[in-house]
C-alpha cells in the first residue's frame, strides 16, 4: 500500500494552525472587539435570513450596559481616591485641636491643663453631679454642673482633689448623675482629647487620629472639634 503524498492539504494544513490568533492574557472584550465580531456577523449572516433588528440592539445594548459598568467603576476608583485625599487633608489639620470623642475617659496631663467634657442632659435637670474617679475606681472629686437648660452642658476638672491638692497625671473616668423627670439617673459623658498624631487611612482601613494618653479613635468616631 503506497502513502500519497498531497502537498496542498498539507499547506492548507499548515496555513489553519498559524491562523489560529493568540490568546488574550486578560480573556477581555474590547470595543473595538465586539464591533470587529459584530461586522463578522454582519458579513457572515444568510441574505435570506439576515439578523434580526431587535437582537442586533439587543447585543449592542448589552456591550454598551458592560462598557457603561467598567467606566463606572473607574470613576468610583478616581473618586474614592479624591475622598481619601480630602480626608487626609482634614485630619492632618486636627493635629494639636481638642475632639470631642464618645468615651468618659479623659487625660490629665502634666502641665496644669484641665481635663473638658459634655453631658448630655434633658431640659430640667437639677442637681447635675459629675465624679472623678481615677483608675482604681476610687472618686477622687465630685463636680457639681448647672444643667437646667439641657441639652450638651460642659463641664471642666482642675485636676486637683476635694482639698485641691494636684493629682497625679493619667486617665480618669467621669460618671454624671442628676434628677431628670422626678428621678435620678446616670447621663451619658463625653470628653475632650488632645490630637497628637494622625495615622492616614486608605481604602481599606479609616484614618486614624492618635490621642494623647488615650491611644486612637476613627476620625468618623469624632463628635466635635475644639481649640487646642
Amino acid at each position: 500500500m503506497s502513502t500519497i503524498n498531497n502537498n496542498y492539504l498539507d499547506g492548507m494544513r499548515w496555513q489553519q494552525e498559524s491562523a489560529v490568533p493568540e490568546s488574550n492574557a486578560n480573556q477581555a472584550l474590547t470595543q473595538e472587539d465586539f464591533f470587529s465580531l459584530l461586522s463578522q456577523q454582519l458579513s457572515m449572516q444568510d441574505p435570506m435570513k439576515p439578523v434580526d433588528n431587535d437582537q442586533m440592539i439587543s447585543q449592542m445594548s448589552s456591550f454598551a450596559t458592560v462598557d457603561g459598568i467598567n467606566n463606572l467603576n473607574d470613576e468610583i476608583q478616581t473618586l474614592n481616591s479624591v475622598m481619601t485625599s480630602n480626608q487626609a487633608l482634614q485630619a492632618s489639620g486636627l493635629v494639636g485641636q481638642k475632639v470631642l470623642i464618645p468615651s468618659n475617659v479623659g487625660h490629665l496631663g502634666d502641665a496644669g491643663t484641665p481635663v473638658t467634657g459634655v453631658v448630655s442632659a434633658p431640659t430640667g435637670t437639677q442637681n447635675l453631679m459629675v465624679r472623678v474617679e481615677d483608675s482604681t475606681g476610687q472618686v477622687v472629686r465630685t463636680i457639681p454642673v448647672d444643667a437646667t437648660a439641657g441639652g450638651n452642658v460642659d463641664f471642666s476638672w482642675d485636676g486637683t482633689d476635694a482639698e485641691g491638692n494636684p493629682l497625679p497625671p493619667g486617665n480618669y473616668s467621669f460618671f454624671a448623675q442628676g434628677l431628670a423627670d422626678g428621678a435620678n439617673e446616670e447621663l451619658p459623658v463625653s470628653t475632650y482629647a488632645h490630637v497628637n498624631s494622625v495615622t492616614l487611612g486608605g481604602a481599606d482601613y479609616d484614618t486614624v487620629l492618635n490621642l494623647r494618653g488615650l491611644g486612637g479613635i476613627s476620625l468618623g468616631d469624632v463628635l466635635a472639634v475644639a481649640e487646642g
